[in-house]
């Protein structure tokens, strides 16, 4: 069985507001006081109840139910996709656009970091979401879950109280669903959201994964698990990173499970919890260590700690997901310190 040695370290990336943690942990099976749904991941029939049973208005200043389009595609996609033009395409009604790729940490070198607290609350304010909103967020048809653990995930580090995860578009379009396209026609109503808290135990830095990789294998130290969602041949270095440039392999003591290993292979929807449980049970994934989640650059990592609640799978208040993941890794430490591991062929 293959393991990493864990210890504390604080996190030391720095974030221009406070650092405190205010949410609970998730465990995947949320239970929200005047809520509409009872658990994180949303049927496409249950959030169509939700949203006729919660129709927006302009004078209402209730909490209402708002779908959150997460599209976004790899920057190598063949066919050019941007995750806009999809939102284009096609979306719930009355959605709004989260884009990955401009809600971030601007002054770090990685993708996708996450945002400082100030940049979080400006883009939730322009999206017209206040924080008693109910958030329902969504992929692509063409892709399945993908991108939306990602959002889901950064609400919740955020401490947005109620947001789930819609299981999926592609089942919503199929069965008929309402669906606009086009550029939305009425502009949404900015709102006043409030520079948040930002949960440092739900992320694991730079630092503390070194750390990790560095006392890995030594006698006398704990154990924590690193699961990569990333293909395997780019875990095994056998096939490149999409980034040119970036040698491919992996944290040392880390082990391979693709992320689309979660995944229905029709729908893209997630499996069953029993068969997400017994997925981490043929991967001998130790439920009573520390779970880190990882891939290349933190956004298909969320679907793992995802599914990871969903089955209920180790203590949620022991699981992390690796922001910078295998582009942060592979660009700031060197092989020949035993940092970049391959499969030897």
């Amino acid at each position: 069985m293959t393991s990493m040695a864990f210890r504390t370290v604080q996190p030391t990336r720095a974030f221009r507001s406070s650092m405190s943690a205010p949410i609970s942990a998730f465990s995947g099976r949320q239970s929200h006081r005047n809520a509409s749904f009872s658990s994180y991941l949303v049927t496409p029939t249950q959030l169509n109840e939700a949203l006729k049973k919660n129709p927006t208005t302009k004078i209402s200043t209730s909490p209402r139910v708002i779908p959150l389009c997460a599209a976004w595609f790899m920057p190598n996609d063949p066919e050019g996709r941007k995750g806009i033009d999809s939102f284009r395409q096609s979306r719930i009604p009355q959605s709004r656009f989260f884009d990955l790729d401009a809600v971030k940490d601007h002054d770090s070198p990685y993708p996708h970091m996450l945002p400082t607290c100030e940049t979080f609350a400006e883009a939730m304010s322009e999206l017209g979401i206040r924080r008693d909103d109910e958030v329902v967020v969504y992929d692509t048809a063409e892709l399945g879950i993908f991108s939306a653990p990602r959002v889901g995930w950064t609400l919740r580090v955020f401490g947005h109280p109620n947001v789930h995860i819609l299981n999926n578009y592609r089942l919503w379009t199929q069965q008929g669903f309402p669906t606009e396209s086009g550029e939305p026609k009425n502009p949404v109503e900015k709102s006043k959201y409030s520079v948040p808290t930002y949960d440092s135990k739900l992320v694991i830095s730079f630092r503390e994964m070194k750390e990790l990789a560095m006392d890995y294998g030594k006698e006398g130290a704990e154990e924590v698990e690193i699961l990569d969602a990333r293909s395997y041949g780019r875990w095994a270095g056998t096939d490149p990173e999409p980034r040119p440039g970036l040698s491919s392999g992996h944290v040392p003591g880390s082990r391979s499970l693709p992320f689309q290993e979660l995944l229905d292979p029709e729908t893209k929807t997630y499996l069953p919890a029993e068969d997400l449980r017994k997925v981490f049970e043929d991967r001998q994934v130790d439920p009573n260590r520390s779970i880190i989640s990882s891939c290349g650059t933190g956004v298909t990592a969320s679907i793992i700690e995802t599914a990871l609640g969903e089955a209920e799978y180790g203590q949620a208040n022991l699981r992390r997901v690796y922001d910078g993941s295998w582009t942060e890794w592979a660009q700031r430490v060197k092989e020949s310190d035993g940092l970049i591991k391959k499969v030897k062929s």
